[in-house]
């Protein structure tokens, strides 16, 4: 009885780690950190949802390549004597490196992010504008449980953006697999 149930646990298990390979696409929504842009102590809002787009490719169990795009978040506040406005979005493009365990996957990823900042300082009659854009290295780590063509993911995202403290991103989401 024993070995009955060991052989079905493994066809399980071996069906799980199968079914997560594909093309894949998926959304996430989190929260993210980027502070004191320009130096000048201006956040983007830390309550503000923050929200990815996923598309990707797994040809194999233990790699994948991914794109992102995300929306980091925007803000609108008194800054000083006057105000103060921020928007900040990023297309990431990573390879994804997984180690397949039954039904559930660990993963880190590395690549290049694409970011664009825009806002302006406005005080007294006098307006700064910025629009700040760079391509830098992108990195991120996380974890999937995988429930067939489904997953469940929880994920990091970091890379540095020009005049800020950097990106810090945190999310959760779903990603849909096409077999």
């Amino acid at each position: 009885m024993r070995k009955y149930f060991l052989l079905a646990a493994l066809v399980l298990a071996v069906s799980g780690v199968q079914a997560a390979d594909g093309i894949y696409v998926g959304a996430s929504i989190g929260k993210s950190n980027l502070d004191n842009i320009y130096s000048s102590g201006f956040n983007l809002d830390p309550d503000q949802v923050s929200w990815k787009v996923i598309a990707g490719f797994r040809p194999i169990d233990f790699f994948a390549v991914e794109a992102n795009y995300i929306d980091i978040g925007s803000e609108h506040r008194p800054f000083g004597l006057g105000t103060g406005d921020a928007d900040a979005k990023a297309f990431a493009a990573y390879g994804v490196g997984f180690l397949p365990i039954p039904y559930f996957d660990v993963f880190g990823k590395l690549g290049v992010a694409r970011w664009q900042l825009r806002g302006d300082l406005a005080s007294e009659g006098q307006l700064f504008g910025f629009d700040d854009h760079g391509t830098q290295v992108a990195y991120g780590a996380g974890a999937q449980a995988n429930w067939g063509p489904f997953s469940a993911r929880f994920e990091y995202d970091g890379f540095r953006m020009r005049n800020t403290d950097g990106l810090n991103m945190y999310s959760i989401g779903a990603i849909w697999t096409f077999l």
